[in-house]
């Protein structure tokens, strides 16, 4: 009995052991894998995991620091991202509108070039490329290549950056950051870096604005665009041509020995920050806009920002709260070409735009005539006037944030869009239960009258097989009179 019970633990451990090292060589399988997974040839293929909860890696850098795979957006949408892998920082994205659902239908191929489809086999994003393999540099950079010697890049991630610049990239000007939020976007111009608010339909509304200081070269009218990159030695620097900058910002690392990692973001509040990763985290080395109230809406729509105190509303009567004080709207007050008198006027004095140099003006007016060339407007939501000077700034977008000055000459008059009284609101209620009361008694009726015409059929049936008094009748033949027997013969040639 004790030889058997010592054989049956010995199997036993044998078992467990056996199990342990082929887990165990799965793990180092796998493990193995993700790590040399440094290159995507043509025939990849790859569908989003439902059980991951974040972020599923598909191609990682060199050094392990960045991967390219699928992230998980809000629960139920899919992104295909480059992260930074210490900090999960999303480095670059595919820049799409709309992200697909997140579901093992959806498909990332390469087949010479990425093809993003959705569940339903739709394209939503395709670098359209020829190329025969993928790669992810240690710049963070995604590249197609040809296999050629030196590589032949078809296609990369730096060309087509989407809310982020990394250090040593290109900024070109027929590129553009784009916030995550979408409502902010940094441009560049002929000498000049500009921000820009998507306040209202297509149209864009700059609010930032840095000239190239032209301190060590000259910008030549005609010599071609300018470019900007970001330096890992700590400074953004713009370049026409050459290697000379015509503009340096330089950042808090500027100058100093460094071994991390830069970056450049287009914030969701429409600043535009640099960031510098020690190890450990991402220290904020630069801000673009360093006051809050210069930012191009901190205090939401009709919100008031007081340098140093914070945010209020415009209307006294609101209470600022959840980052507004009235809800945001959007559009204008045109109908049929002519103003539509669909608005409520707050006005307010000690205020100004944030960004009011960069504002189209009119000048030689009074307060009176600035307010009623916006009234009459209908794409005017608002204007500013300035007494000491005679400038009206029109507003033509919704109103967003203004600043609050001590200087009570400048006043403001914005337009508020009127909603719905409570007597159209009562008059729309009693006529859409009228309309409903109608179908009812329609269906009513109609199902009265079926049943009327039911109840006829049944009850003439039902007479046909009774005597007057109640009784059963035997039959057709029952008492045949000779009126009723001729009718018979005539009717259906019966022979007596």
């Amino acid at each position: 009995m004790c030889g058997l019970i010592t054989n049956s633990a010995a199997t036993h451990s044998r078992v467990v052991l056996a199990l342990v090292f082929i887990t165990l060589f799965h793990f180092l399988i796998s493990v193995s894998t993700a790590a040399t997974r440094q290159e995507l040839a043509r025939g990849f293929r790859a569908s989003p995991d439902t059980a991951v909860r974040s972020f599923q890696p598909l191609l990682n850098d060199p050094t392990g620091n960045f991967s390219l795979g699928f992230l998980r957006v809000e629960e139920t949408q899919l992104a295909v991202v480059i992260l930074h892998v210490a900090s999960s920082e999303t480095i670059w994205t595919v820049n799409l509108t709309t992200f697909p659902a997140w579901t093992d239908r959806a498909l990332l191929r390469f087949d010479g070039g990425f093809v993003l489809s959705d569940a339903d086999g739709r394209v939503v994003w395709s670098t359209d490329t020829a190329g025969d393999r993928a790669v992810l540099l240690n710049s963070s950079n995604l590249q197609i290549q040809l296999a050629r010697d030196p590589p032949v890049v078809l296609w990369q991630s730096f060309d087509f950056p989407a809310d982020t610049l990394v250090e040593n990239q290109n900024f070109s000007s027929e590129m553009a950051l784009i916030s995550s939020n979408r409502a902010y976007s940094a441009r560049l111009g002929a000498d000049f870096i500009g921000l820009y608010a998507e306040f209202n339909e297509g149209r864009s509304q700059i609010y930032y604005r840095h000239r190239a200081l032209q301190a060590k070269a000259q910008v030549i009218p005609g010599g071609g665009p300018i470019h900007l990159q970001l330096h890992s030695d700590g400074y953004l620097g713009m370049y026409q041509n050459g290697s000379v900058p015509v503009d340096l910002q330089a950042f808090n690392t500027f100058q100093k020995p460094a071994n991390g990692f830069l970056r450049l973001r287009l914030d969701t509040d429409g600043n535009l920050r640099g960031f510098y990763w020690e190890g450990s985290k991402w220290d904020l080395v630069y801000e673009a806009i360093s006051e809050q109230c210069e930012l191009p809406s901190p205090c939401g729509s009709y919100g008031l920002c007081e340098p140093g105190a914070g945010c209020s509303c415009l209307d006294n009567r609101t209470v600022y709260s959840s980052g507004q004080c009235i809800p945001a709207d959007s559009g204008d007050f045109c109908g049929n070409g002519v103003a539509k008198k669909d608005f409520w006027v707050l006005r307010r004095s000690g205020v100004e735009l944030p960004f009011k140099e960069l504002m189209n003006y009119r000048t030689g007016f009074t307060k009176d005539q600035c307010e009623s060339f916006c009234e009459t407007n209908c794409s005017c939501w608002g204007s500013l006037y300035y007494n000491a000077t005679g400038f009206c700034y029109l507003v033509d977008y919704p109103v967003r944030t203004v600043v609050a000055v001590a200087d009570g000459t400048k006043t403001g008059y914005f337009k508020v869009r009127q909603a719905p009284s409570r007597a159209k609101l009562k008059m729309g209620l009693e006529i859409g239960l009228g309309i409903l009361a109608g179908i009812v008694g329609i269906a009513v009726m109609i199902l009265g009258f079926a049943s009327y015409r039911q109840w006829r059929r049944r009850r003439g049936i039902g007479r046909f097989f009774e005597d007057d008094d109640g009784s059963v009748s035997p039959g057709p033949y029952k008492d045949l009179g000779s009126a009723s027997f001729k009718s018979i013969e005539m009717g259906s040639g019966f022979v007596r």
